[in-house]
């Protein structure tokens, strides 16, 4: 099996959450190891309760002890050759460090889902996709994720944002990546951190006034990119029905949607989507004026990935059509205010931990295309655009075709044109 294995490569997490250099990974994940290999005390609570749940639960001590029994014996690595995690017990020790871990800068790509790269092999297993679909395993993971959460939003997580010249977000590799940070974000250099004040504070970080210009803000009819993010798939005619488990992946607007009642607007019409940046903008912004009509928050999955697309080095990299029927996700409706629009939607993905989705307007809030919706914390993911069938869009991708190779297209940018019907 492993010969049929795919190499890294510069798609090794689409928008560089996860290092195209190979030894980079293996190095982070030995460190880590070694940590959890030397802890002596208990394991954090909630840690500790997700233990307590698998020894407890007939069904999750099954799956978590089948998703690392099916990785055969004589292997010592995992899909994407990362030392292999033996069994839930040492998944645990290893989360629980994790759980005081802040990513470090990295030039070949941070490793920005710690959690993801622990779980490699285990999302690739029969037992993985079971129990990663598992109502109260991802209840459980939930609550580990947002420990993690409270962590990254503290002044103890900000120790990364350091000027040491290889890992710091402010040294010298990291200036490289990202030569315009100073120019293009809000912040002050002379300031402990450049003046953020924990990881999430600088993952969250806002663009300077006029970084992001709103292409044509008093035109309609132009419709702009709702996040700093790449083009991964654009598909019309989308049912309300599918088999979105297979490779295909094709979308099912009804799961998608989560059943909503207003789902039935968007059969037969056109979705676009589009992932992010581990190095940009995490902020979500309205890609049309109009009145927010509802949102939700639904939760779901965190490391699912479909089965269909076999041992996949970076799952769920070439999941992300599947997961938009499935993760943990944030829909926001609105009401354009261009009659040939319609009712429109905004669907936030979260992918593995990145799945905090906050949404920052309320209902019956009239909005300004370009004026912010809301944003994902510790990073970013994917997301799609819904339009009804009544919509005749001409898109402007930026002289890409979508894939895990295309280029980030800015927020705020032109990113289509509704063609005005004829009265």
């Amino acid at each position: 099996m492993e010969k049929n294995i795919k190499p890294i490569d510069k798609t090794f997490m689409a928008g560089k959450w996860m290092p195209s250099d190979q030894e980079t990974l293996v190095a982070w994940m030995k460190k880590i190891m070694s940590k959890a290999d030397k802890q002596t005390g208990p394991l954090l609570p909630a840690v500790e309760n997700l233990k307590n749940f698998i020894e407890t639960d007939p069904k999750a001590y099954m799956f978590f002890t089948q998703m690392f029994d099916e990785v055969a014996k004589n292997k010592t690595k995992s899909p994407s050759n990362l030392p292999q995690v033996r069994d839930y017990q040492h998944m645990l020790s290893l989360f629980n460090v994790i759980m005081t871990h802040s990513p470090d800068f990295d030039e070949t790509g941070l490793v920005g889902f710690p959690f993801n790269a622990i779980l490699d092999w285990s999302m690739a297993t029969t037992g993985g996709w079971a129990g990663f679909l598992d109502e109260k395993i991802n209840s459980h993971l939930k609550i580990i994720l947002d420990k993690w959460a409270v962590y990254l939003s503290s002044p103890e997580s900000a120790y990364v944002l350091n000027d040491d010249p290889k890992t710091g977000w402010f040294g010298e590799d990291a200036k490289k990546a990202m030569p315009t940070f100073v120019d293009d974000f809000i912040c002050d250099p002379n300031l402990p951190h450049h003046g953020f004040t924990s990881w999430d504070d600088f993952f969250t970080r806002r663009f300077r006034e006029g970084v992001r210009p709103i292409a044509m803000p008093e035109n309609d009819a132009i419709v702009i990119n709702a996040c700093e993010s790449a083009p991964y798939r654009l598909v019309h005619n989308v049912q309300p029905y599918d088999k979105f488990w297979i490779k295909a992946q094709p979308y099912a607007l009804q799961f998608m949607l989560d059943n909503d009642p207003l789902t039935e607007n968007f059969v037969g019409g056109t979705v676009y989507q589009a992932f992010l940046s581990a190095l940009s903008y995490h902020r979500w912004h309205a890609p049309i004026s109009g009145k927010i009509v509802k949102t939700k928050i639904i939760n779901g999955t965190y490391y699912s990935q479909a089965l269909s697309v076999g041992l996949d080095p970076a799952g769920p990299n070439e999941s992300q059509g599947y997961i938009c029927e499935v993760a943990t996700r944030a829909l926001i409706f609105i009401e354009a205010d261009n009659p040939d629009i319609g009712l429109f939607c905004f669907m936030a993905v979260g992918m593995a931990e990145v799945s905090t989705c906050d949404v920052r307007v309320f209902e019956g809030q009239h909005v300004k295309k370009g004026d912010e919706l809301g944003m994902f914390h510790f990073g970013g993911s994917t997301h799609c655009l819904f339009f009804g069938p009544q919509v005749e869009l001409e898109f402007n991708l930026h002289n890409q075709t979508p894939g895990l190779d295309s280029s980030n297209i800015p927020v705020n940018a032109h990113l289509a044109t509704v063609k005005t019907k004829n009265k």
